[in-house]
């Protein structure tokens, strides 16, 4: 003997199943569409499974009809809200309630008294309504986020809901076999949908964990650059010069690339701070190091060496070097940034090459400092 397998039962199962899955997914990925989405598959499975069953009494089988269709009803809703619950946090509010109840009284109450084909009809339009306006809602998202689970979840939400309104102008009887064969289309239409989700979830796993790799690398670039630049002036730092040294010297020994320095020290600089102050001093320090930033190359590092100190480094011979020294001290002589400082503020210079080969360089750095020292010397 053969068992009969009611449609809707199946589909009652698919969607308990469905609804199951999405809630220990939950679990593992706290976000409230998900939630909205076990709801709303917990509402379609109790729909369908009471639709399903066969009552002793024509008023109980009348009931249960009519609730399972307004319980389908409420599901397409919910469907509705998770694709809102995606953006932002959805607030149920009491008037959903009650814009529901005269539906419910009428849904619960007229198959009671004018049989189940008096919500059939009214039931299958307003499905298909509410789950044409949850796939649209899913598709809407497609627009601003990219997720192909969305398009795929989307698009079967309409696709069954098309296919309530199709029963509702085409099929006359609840109890008709053209209904119970669309209802095994909508269950592999379920299956689809429940895919479509889960790949949604993970789509929005990864998208998060892009955007949350993407602010640490931009947290990281950030405290990188608070790391190597000094907070006054913004130029390099002795931090950097030391990271970037021994790449400089392979560059200059390999390649022979020409490598040589400036130092670069601040007159007056003791005597503005003991006389005017040491904000009159920041001032100082920062207009020299905008204008030494100005007129290096970029291929050139400027570093504040400590105090009123600044060091350069060159990719030139000595011979170049001393005379874009010569020049910055002056350009700046002349230079705007210095008209608008306290008397006397100007620029002493050494300059020196450091020989391919080298290993020390601190030692020219140093000798590049005494140079600086003989050229302030013979300036005063």
């Amino acid at each position: 003997m053969l068992m009969t397998v009611h449609p809707r039962a199946v589909a009652g199962a698919a969607a308990l199943l469905i609804a199951a899955f999405l809630l220990l997914l939950f679990v593992y990925r706290r976000r409230n569409y998900i939630l909205y989405w076990s709801g709303a598959w917990f509402l379609t499975a109790l729909a369908m499974l009471l639709a399903s069953r066969d009552y002793t009494g024509e008023k109980t089988t009348a009931f249960a009809y009519g609730l399972s269709q307004f319980l389908s009803i409420v599901s397409g809703l919910v469907f509705v809200l998770s694709a809102d619950a995606y953006r932002s946090r959805v607030a149920l509010r009491k008037a959903y309630a009650v814009a529901l109840l005269p539906v419910f009284l009428w849904f619960a109450l007229s198959p009671l008294v004018l049989g189940p084909r008096s919500v059939f009809a009214p039931g299958h339009l307003l499905i298909g309504g509410s789950l044409v306006a949850a796939g649209a809602a899913h598709l809407f998202l497609v627009r601003g986020t990219r997720l192909v689970g969305a398009a795929v979840a989307g698009l079967m939400l309409v696709l069954t809901g098309v296919a309530h309104v199709w029963i509702a102008y085409s099929v006359a009887d609840p109890n008709d076999e053209a209904a119970a064969q669309v209802v095994f289309v909508m269950t592999a239409a379920f299956l689809l949908t429940a895919l479509g989700m889960q790949l949604m979830t993970f789509e929005d796993m990864t998208y998060e964990l892009r955007f949350a790799n993407r602010d640490l690398e931009r947290a990281q670039t950030e405290l990188r650059e608070l790391v190597i630049t000094d907070p006054l002036t913004t130029c390099r730092n002795r931090r950097f010069f030391d990271e970037i040294i021994g790449r400089e010297l392979q560059r200059h020994r390999r390649y022979e690339v020409p490598l040589s320095m400036i130092f670069v020290d601040v007159d007056r600089f003791k005597a503005i701070n003991d006389t005017h102050g040491h904000e009159a001093g920041d001032q100082v320090l920062q207009a020299v190091a905008g204008f030494l930033m100005k007129n290096v190359r970029e291929a050139d590092y400027v570093f504040r060496w400590g105090g009123d100190e600044f060091l350069i480094l060159l990719s030139c011979r000595e011979a170049e070097a001393r005379a874009r020294a010569a020049a910055l001290q002056s350009s700046f002589a002349k230079s705007a940034a210095a008209a608008g400082l306290p008397h006397g503020v100007g620029l002493s210079i050494g300059v020196t090459e450091v020989p391919v080969g080298t290993t020390d360089i601190m030692r020219y750095v140093k000798e590049a400092d005494e140079r600086m020292y003989a050229d302030k010397r013979a300036s005063r």
